[in-house]
């Protein structure tokens, strides 16, 4: 289970995200699209070493050698530039992108570990942002079975089981986590269902 930083400012976020990690948070991606190089740099300069292999960075890449990160994600539009994605391409790295259609899924390369497919339902964190088809219905079509397929938008504790049972290899939360009064609380009862699945 993957949980995607809020793109807002949150009160307590460090604490909340040392939490996270200690209750078994696998990656954490770090998605900050209005901060500054030097605001990135302090962002993850407050959160603890030991944790620094589970971050996922979305912005600035070129921070991941200075932070001794090895996982990078790429938008839709960033794996679309050779220019942007190439100075990246190095085989110490993991890479992650995010797609919205099972076509762009299938097309991946073999080196991206997992991929994002959204949204699946309706989004908890963006207004309007709702599916325009059945991902579950398009994830038959499925034909990349290298990269991990991640569902995204609108992953809640009433939805992970159905997520996991037509055909997703993994859920990514945001709104659930981050919209919530207790994030950690949140956090457990989500681990529990996918761990009950994976059972």
């Amino acid at each position: 289970m993957l949980v995607i930083s809020n793109p807002f400012a949150v009160a307590n976020e460090i604490k909340i995200i040392h939490s996270l990690f200690e209750e078994g948070l696998s990656l954490l991606h770090i998605r900050k699209p209005d901060f500054s190089k030097l605001e990135m740099a302090a962002f993850i300069h407050q959160i603890k070493l030991e944790y620094r292999n589970k971050l996922v960075l979305h912005h600035h890449h070129a921070l991941a050698e200075d932070f001794g990160i090895n996982r990078i994600h790429f938008s839709e539009n960033e794996r679309k530039d050779s220019l942007e994605f190439a100075p990246f391409f190095k085989p110490d790295k993991y890479k992650s992108t995010s797609t919205h259609a099972i076509e762009d899924f299938n097309s991946l390369e073999n080196e991206f570990e997992h991929a994002f497919l959204s949204p699946v339902f309706k989004s908890i964190s963006k207004e309007n942002y709702h599916p325009k088809i059945n991902l579950f219905e398009a994830l038959k079509s499925r034909t990349n079975f290298k990269t991990k397929v991640i569902a995204l938008g609108g992953i809640d504790p009433d939805n992970i089981a159905k997520t996991l049972e037509n055909g997703f290899d993994n859920v990514a939360l945001l709104g659930t986590i981050w919209n919530h009064e207790n994030p950690i609380k949140q956090f457990k009862l989500c681990q529990q269902i996918v761990h009950s699945y994976s059972l």
